[in-house]
């Protein structure tokens, strides 16, 4: 497979191996006798998570969503025909997931999950007018290398454990083989989830505060504004934004808490809505202070954001913390509909006070495909 590092194999496999040893050396600062089998306070593996159904996994499922994430952006060849690539690519996924798959290295799949979208220009090969054709725009604060921007095919793998997700990665590409050339990837980590409601939890973000309160989390929800209805081959399907922005998290943790909360619109202990109410009340836009101030300040991001005052659907939205080669947040969100995140960061480039903290190095759409099964092969519906 050509990569731009010209080396494929050995990237994968160090990848694989060096995460690998990541966790050795963290799990083995003290030395212990060799003992047969598991040790006996070894983790129970994660319950796994059918590959198959209507929809792909890796979007409302597990619940919550697995602790670690790699994204993988690449180009097709032009040459390469997209069905038969997309159709071994979900072989393989069913295969890492069952954990039937000898690339996996003996290592139990658990939770893993595997979603595949594909970019504008495949789309628009299938046809011009389907959902997921349009390029995602340029924005302000964004300082990206081309290689950066769009690609043809995403890979998102997330697992419970580690040291799985390198290991899918590198069986995915090797899988791909020659017909994918690599543009960027990204490791990401969510903290541990809190309880938000009775059917809901959410993670903390790099900035201390719970993120993913509000989006399509019920079933109705989810048909209006996350599945795409139609038309026939990409229903079933979702659009996904990608964006990792840097952060400045330094001078963010200056700022007095309450300044802090200023910039969110939440409380960063409990993440209630500075108008009040629970965690999982709808934040009161028009609520003031006896002195005629908003509660919510004008530039808090829960109200530029706000999709009622945007005027679209929600988001499933999801971050994900990194580290290299500075402090950053992977955003990814998932809507039926790309005007809905466009439309909600054209409006948030006025006045956003955390945009003011982030700059933008990568950034891409795709359409996740429709789910797959034994009769019918991923991507099937759009290039079969």
């Amino acid at each position: 497979m050509r990569r731009a590092d010209h080396h494929p194999s050995r990237r994968a496999f160090l990848d694989a191996a060096g995460a690998m040893a990541a966790v050795g050396l963290a799990a083995g600062c003290e030395a212990r006798p060799a003992r047969p089998g598991p040790p006996s306070d070894a983790p129970a593996s994660a319950a796994p998570v059918p590959a198959t159904g209507r929809h792909q996994a890796g979007i409302t499922t597990p619940r919550p969503a697995q602790r670690n994430l790699l994204v993988v952006v690449a180009d097709v060849g032009p040459a390469v025909a997209p069905g038969p690539l997309l159709a071994d690519l979900g072989r393989t996924v069913r295969a890492l997931t069952a954990g039937t798959d000898a690339r996996l290295l003996g290592l139990a799949p658990g939770d893993l999950t595997v979603t595949i979208g594909v970019g504008p220009r495949l789309v628009r090969a299938a046809g011009p007018a389907l959902p997921g054709a349009t390029e995602l725009p340029g924005f302000s604060r964004e300082r990206m290398d081309p290689q950066a921007r769009g690609g043809d095919l995403l890979i998102q793998i997330c697992a419970g454990d580690a040291l799985v997700v390198p290991v899918a990665a590198a069986a995915l590409l090797d899988q791909a083989g020659d017909r994918v050339h690599e543009r960027w990837r990204q490791s990401g980590h969510r903290g541990p989830d809190v309880p938000v409601d009775h059917d809901l939890t959410a993670p903390r973000n790099v900035l201390g505060f719970i993120d993913g309160i509000v989006g399509p989390h019920t079933a109705e929800r989810q048909r209006r504004h996350l599945w795409l209805p139609g038309p026939a081959p990409v229903a079933g399907g979702t659009i996904a934004v990608l964006r990792r922005m840097e952060l400045d998290l330094s001078r963010f943790a200056q700022l007095p808490v309450s300044a802090q909360e200023s910039a969110v619109g939440r409380r960063r202990t409990t993440g209630t809505p500075l108008s009040g109410g629970s965690i999982t009340s709808d934040p009161v836009l028009g609520a003031k202070t006896p002195d005629g101030r908003y509660l919510i300040p004008a530039d808090a991001h829960v109200r530029r954001a706000n999709a009622n005052a945007v005027g679209v659907g929600l988001m499933l939205r999801r971050s994900y913390s990194t580290a290299d080669p500075a402090p950053a947040l992977l955003f990814i969100s998932f809507q039926n509909d790309i005007r809905t995140f466009t439309s909600t960061l054209t409006r948030m480039e006025t006045s956003d006070a955390l945009l003011d903290l982030t700059t933008t190095t990568a950034g891409a759409t795709f359409l996740i495909l429709p789910g797959f099964d034994d009769h019918h092969p991923l991507g099937a519906s759009l290039f079969g």
